[in-house]
């Protein structure tokens, strides 16, 4: 049975988490001792834990911010203040506070809880988040609103990691925030840099010294005397000179010029440091930033260990760290790679042939299987951090020069690059290949990361080539293919197996491919999708239906050829993407063209005009009829009009 509210036993949770199971809101934190506050962050931990588990998802960043959560919300009063947390995949912690501890089982679950923050689930998260870079702007817009709409000043505080803090969005809003001289406070959330016990105890000495008001109130005094003894001339030069010695000597200059005051590092897992450090920092009405230095994968040895490996996880042992055991499935599904793996060996192999070819990865080397090119050739790798659109067009760049950049993005970020792919890439007419990963529905992960826009983005562009492989053989073939081509070609796949489809030997991917005869009608697919309409196709047989299935592999331009060779028949598009400007309507412009639409017949199934909640991939695929039923059922009612003598 799949976890929901219904089947939550608090009593079972109240006796494993007795500390834990009392706190219903962030109210209830305030009554506590430090000693409980030590306690509940163990109990929040381990809770994190074992519903990751179970649900998988994100487990060593919103291990490694359980304190940061427990410390902000026991010092600030969230229900007048404002908490953004940003990407939120470390705000696991701050959801079990805010009265969500009795839903957190549900976590990245159809209908359960969002992964990320979410403005529908609870008044404490102002924020919906997803995408890397965006806490700061958004905090400092609540705190111009908040002081333009009752003239108050709250607080807005943005927490963002130290690898979000690398997108140059950050840096608008730390720039903009010093200007505008408003209450935020951002928290770098360091959890890459390690502190020994040394370094760390002076930091958070010397961290107390700086927000304390001791100090706050000398630095004021000493202004206000230098100002009555110095002559106007004279006090300039000397804060001058205070200003080049503050950015060469003291950690947080370049903060400090912005006009943003700096405090830190600290321990930024010491409950202690972090409540003294906040209750100091809470009589500063100015632009702060307070660095604190966290252990990725806290109290989960295997995840402090390896923090990369257990950033994102599936199900899991608790004890051993390991998934369980796979069930054994016969034939060849099992044996398949995932697309991100097919591009990685595909891109390794042509580098081999080719030393003008060069990856970039925007933080995600991993994610998108560049992980392993690195190891292969290291001085033809780069990683530009969480900076998408630095890295389209770094990728432009290299083009310039003669050198076969692919950028490997995944299809939600590349959305952030939109404006270099039209002005740098593709007017420009550069060899750039896009190498989209998890175009479609991506499964668990929130509305934030779904990859179902980028056939209609993309299809505006000029000079811009579609390709969808529907496996890893045409992933292979479609990449060789574009590494040849003059202009920019972008390569769209899932996060998914991709077992084969048809013949390995002889493809022509320059062009569709028939690859089922029909005579009643033709699914006209793009992507995996075409495996789902081949096993629709055949459950259709059995009705007495003869449905062909073409894949038309081209999404920009199409091979009209294979479209004019299928239009005498019923024609069902079939995409993983917004119907709104997709495939489908790029079917219907060409015919549009031809001035043949009122002799066609033409249904589109794909992505419905609105954001689809988390849920696993085969779960979202059934519910917009993406699924082998659904489709079976699209094409049934479409040819009982046509021919219900030959439904059986």
């Amino acid at each position: 049975m799949p976890p929901t509210p219904e089947n939550y036993d608090h009593a079972a949770f109240a006796e494993r988490y007795p500390l834990l199971a009392t706190i219903d809101g962030p109210s209830d934190l305030k009554t506590l001792e430090l000693e409980q506050l030590e306690q509940l962050a163990e109990e929040i931990r381990q809770t994190i834990i074992e519903v990751a588990s179970k649900n998988g998802g994100h487990l060593a960043s919103p291990l490694g911010a359980v304190e940061l959560a427990i410390a902000l919300h026991y010092v600030y009063d969230f229900s007048q203040d404002f908490l953004i947390w940003d990407v939120g995949h470390q705000a696991h912690a701050h959801k079990i506070l805010t009265g969500r501890r009795d839903r957190i089982h549900t976590l990245r679950r159809k209908t359960g809880l969002s992964g990320y923050p979410s403005r529908s689930e609870s008044p404490y998260d102002v924020f919906g988040t997803g995408h890397a870079s965006t806490s700061i702007s958004a905090a400092l817009g609540m705190a111009v609103a908040a002081a333009y709409k009752k003239g108050d000043e709250r607080r807005a505080v943005a927490v963002i990691g130290d690898g979000a803090m690398t997108g140059g969005m950050a840096f608008e809003g730390l720039s903009n925030a010093g200007h505008l001289k408003k209450n935020v406070l951002v928290i770098l959330n360091d959890n890459e840099m390690s502190i020994s016990r040394n370094t760390g105890a002076l930091a958070a000495y010397l961290s107390r010294m700086i927000t304390g008001g001791m100090y706050n109130r000398a630095k004021g005094d000493i202004k206000t005397f230098m100002e009555r003894t110095m002559s106007k001339h004279l006090f300039e030069k000397a804060r001058r000179v205070e200003h080049q010695i503050k950015g060469m000597f003291i950690p947080g200059g370049f903060f400090e010029e912005l006009g943003i005051r700096y405090f830190g590092p600290v321990d930024g897992n010491s409950l202690p440091t972090l409540i003294e450090c906040f209750q100091n920092l809470k009589d500063i009405r100015k632009p702060l930033l307070f660095h604190c230095v966290t252990t990725k994968g806290k109290g989960y040895p295997y995840a402090e260990e390896d923090p990369l490996k257990y950033h994102g996880v599936g199900p899991y042992d608790i004890q051993t760290g390991e998934k369980p055991a796979a069930a054994h499935t016969a034939g060849k599904e099992a044996e398949a790679a995932s697309f991100t793996e097919g591009f990685a060996s595909a891109l390794i192999e042509a580098a081999e042939k080719d030393e003008r070819i060069i990856a970039i990865t925007a933080a995600m080397a991993t994610g998108t299987g560049l992980d392993k090119f690195e190891k292969r050739f290291p001085d033809r790798f780069f990683d530009v951090g969480i900076c998408e659109q630095h890295a389209v067009t770094f990728a432009a760049g290299l083009a310039t020069q003669g050198l076969r950049p692919v950028a490997a993005i995944y299809s939600t970020f590349l959305q952030r690059g939109y404006d270099q792919l039209i002005h740098d890439v593709c007017l420009q007419n550069l060899p750039v290949v896009f190498a989209m990963d998890r175009g479609g529905l991506v499964g668990e992960d929130s509305p934030t990361q779904q990859g179902v826009f980028d056939l209609s983005y993309l299809r505006a562009i000029p000079n811009l080539v579609i390709m969808a492989p529907r496996d890893n053989v045409d992933l292979r073939l479609g990449l060789h293919w574009a590494l040849k081509q003059d202009g920019p070609v972008a390569l769209r796949y899932a996060r998914d197996r991709a077992p084969l489809i048809g013949a390995s030997e002889g493809r022509d991917v320059t062009r569709g491919e028939i690859l089922r005869q029909g005579d009643d009608a033709y699914f006209l697919a793009v992507g995996p999708a075409v495996r789902s309409c081949l096993l629709a196709a055949e459950g259709l047989e059995e009705l007495g239906l003869s449905v062909g299935v073409a894949d038309a592999r081209f999404i920009k331009p199409l091979d009209t050829d294979l479209l004019d060779s299928i239009a005498h028949l019923p024609m069902i598009t079939v995409e993983e993407n917004t119907l709104e400007g997709g495939f489908g309507s790029a079917v219907l412009e060409y015919f549009e063209s031809q001035d043949r639409l009122q002799d066609l017949r033409i249904k589109r199934v794909g992505v419905p005009d609105r954001f689809l909640p988390h849920a696993t991939r085969a779960e979202q695929l059934e519910e917009v009829g993406l699924a082998v039923p659904g489709l079976f059922e699209i094409v049934r009612q479409l040819l009982v009009d046509r021919s219900p003598q030959r439904i059986k």
